[in-house]
């Protein structure tokens, strides 16, 4: 699966570069703060395997309100480190890699 150009944004992790993404409007469930934000990164000049990273935090555009922290590259990079620790490959093709840091998310209901 490879990302949109449009919308996507470079960033260099320890000198090598790749284009993320946040999905610019909610899907249903992140409108009403029931799932967390997600986002998608994937290398630059390579594409291969997606890392697909589910955050803590709920989407920032919700329906609710719900105060969001903004996915920024910091997050973005650390969150590509993590990912290449725990194995993903992202020049290698393949499924999506997904990397769950959702753990402390309170849904809305």
């Amino acid at each position: 699966m490879a990302l949109v150009r449009k919308g996507s944004r470079r960033i260099v992790v320890e000198g090598t570069a790749y284009r993320w993404r946040l999905r610019g409007r909610p899907t249903y469930f992140q409108g009403l703060a029931w799932s967390p934000c997600t986002f998608a990164v994937e290398h630059a000049d390579t594409p291969g395997a997606t890392l697909l990273v589910t955050t803590d935090q709920p989407h920032p555009s919700n329906w609710m309100g719900r105060e969001a922290e903004p996915v920024r590259p910091p997050g973005v990079a650390a969150a590509v480190r993590l990912a290449l620790r725990e194995g993903w490959t992202p020049t290698t093709p393949g499924s999506a890699f997904h990397l769950d840091q959702s753990a402390d998310f309170k849904p809305s209901y």
